[in-house]
């Protein structure tokens, strides 16, 4: 257990930080110093008792990154409550069944999301952010969202001060967020993050000093996700930075254009966005056949990536000391390349069920193809293996970082651990010493080059319920979702479906299916198969086959 209490971290932060810059929303103009964040919290920790929430009762949080966004979960981990954040991106279903699964007690969600939900699905309480006004609830619920500006003033007579600070008793052993790793109806699982899983990662971080206080970051990350949430957000609030968050898509007009304004002194990404700049920007230059010619003379050579690298500093905002890459695997070529240049860049790696982070190394003693070592002191791993460090096995880790289980969900969570306690991450390596070199994966969760997880089996169980199609898999090509289709061949034969016509059926499904799913699930093609797709003596498709 982390000796650091995780809550009381915030308590000593913002009244450390009392009159520094904490939240910005970028191009909107809202900011607050750590005074009026803690403000904003106590206003909300006051409107929690009024509406009887209780220590580890749930509310549930649908957005994009925004500084009501931390506002609210900020106020519900210190108030004693689990946050519930779910990602604005799932589909109306996924985020009615999450609410509905994770037995929240309130919902804040954004107005124009609210209006595709089916209501009647959502029988508590709803509040609007950024308002925080009241979008459904009764009348008493009404008079104190009505009622709560002069509640909070007789409450706080003298004003709300530093010393008024005082958050709840939690222990670090208590669960404080559960984050679901999918929204599809009836695949998602609740990953339960206590405070201690938290605490490991961000009392890590501080440890490394990524950030130093006064320090700048520019959030683009969904903070939903565990990986933005926990060192865009948390660690950046712990350690006194000033947090400007993005909201706006992340193209890279966006994302420079940003980067640049903010100059921020840590740069958090995935590799999508590396590898879109080394196709967009790096590969034109390097393409040239005298570039290329020039490569080849060492010295000319030299001078060429520092040329390279000082535009791409610049471009990025010119004032980071490190970019960490995480979420994904980043592509090989562009990985040798960005360290043949020098740029300070690392690739860690982790996983929802360890909040999220299993290995990491400074950019310094990053070594290529690695993902880095296997947090000191923190995390243990291993490998399922015979011969950890010539022979690829499962990577299995356990420490402080390690999930409490999936929630009200037992046999997801004894399949989750080996017998003596070990997580299993689902992934292939090895492991020299204690750095970590991903070889593969083992379960069929694929992991797209943004850093968002999908569970194939989810996909496909959809497809498999649409016309003439008998079974499907759902496999990643160049970086897009491919759903190969073996046709219901009964069927067509006793319609008299011709190939012209099964191809018009097979795009209309795929119209049907990219209805249903989240943005990032979509497919871009429904590849027929002539075969049907081989299998297991369990009737299981052999996936390694066509992936």
């Amino acid at each position: 257990m982390i000796q650091q209490n995780f809550i009381q971290l915030y308590e000593e932060s913002f009244k450390k930080n009392w009159d520094l810059p904490a939240l910005t929303d970028y191009k909107e103009g809202n900011s607050y110093t750590y005074g009026e964040l803690a403000q904003k919290i106590a206003e909300l920790h006051l409107l929690f008792s009024k509406l009887g929430i209780e220590k580890g009762d749930k509310i549930a949080l649908v957005g994009k990154n925004h500084s009501s966004w931390s506002i609210l979960f900020m106020a519900t981990i210190t108030y004693g409550a689990v946050i519930v954040p779910i990602l604005h991106e799932f589909n109306p279903d996924s985020i009615e069944q999450i609410i509905g699964h994770s037995d929240s007690k309130l919902v804040f969600i954004n107005d124009s999301l609210w209006h595709k939900l089916e209501k009647k699905r959502v029988t508590v309480p709803v509040f609007d952010i950024p308002a925080f006004s009241l979008l459904q609830g009764d009348v008493a619920t009404t008079d104190i969202i009505n009622n709560l500006a002069e509640s909070f003033h007789q409450h706080y007579r003298n004003g709300f001060t530093r010393d008024d600070i005082r958050y709840a008793q939690v222990g670090n052993e208590e669960v404080v967020c559960i984050n679901y790793t999918s929204g599809t109806t009836g695949f998602s699982k609740g990953v339960m993050i206590t405070a201690n899983n938290f605490a490991g990662n961000v009392i890590y971080a501080d440890k490394l000093r990524l950030l130093f206080t006064g320090d700048r970051m520019l959030a683009f990350l969904p903070m939903a996700h565990v990986y933005g949430c926990a060192f865009d957000f948390l660690y950046a609030l712990s350690a006194g930075v000033h947090i400007t968050l993005l909201g706006l898509i992340p193209s890279p007009q966006n994302l420079i254009q940003a980067l640049q304004e903010v100059r921020p002194n840590l740069i958090i990404t995935v590799p999508l966005i590396f590898e879109k700049i080394y196709k967009k920007k790096i590969l034109p230059i390097i393409g040239k056949p005298v570039v290329k010619f020039l490569l080849r003379i060492p010295v000319i050579n030299r001078l060429i990536l520092n040329k390279i690298k000082q535009s791409l500093v610049k471009s990025l905002g010119g004032n980071f000391r490190e970019v960490i890459i995480g979420g994904a695997a980043l592509n090989a070529e562009v990985e040798a390349f960005f360290h043949k240049m020098a740029f300070p860049f690392t690739v860690g790696y982790g996983m929802t069920e360890c909040a999220p982070l299993i290995s990491y190394d400074h950019h310094q003693e990053f070594v290529p193809t690695s993902c880095g070592s296997v947090l000191e002191e923190i995390m243990e791993a291993r490998i399922d293996s015979p011969d950890p460090e010539k022979i690829p096995g499962e990577i299995q880790v356990r420490g402080e970082n390690v999930m409490k289980g999936y929630y009200k969900n037992p046999e997801a969570t004894a399949e989750a651990f080996t017998a003596d306690g070990w997580l299993k991450t689902g992934d292939s390596g090895i492991l020299t010493g204690r750095r970590l070199y991903i070889k593969g994966r083992i379960k069929t969760m694929i992991l797209t080059a943004n850093g968002q997880n999908v569970y194939p089996e989810e996909i496909e169980s959809r497809l498999n319920n649409l016309p003439y199609i008998a079974e499907s898999i759902v496999v990643l090509r160049e970086f897009k979702l491919v759903a190969l289709v073996y046709p219901d061949m009964a069927a067509i034969e006793a319609d008299k479906i011709d190939s012209d016509k099964l191809t018009l059926i097979m795009n209309e499904n795929k119209a049907i299916l990219n209805k249903s799913v989240a943005q990032y699930e979509k497919i871009s093609a429904i590849e027929i198969v002539s075969k049907e797709f081989e299998k297991t003596p369990k009737k299981s498709i052999k996936r390694f086959l066509y992936s």
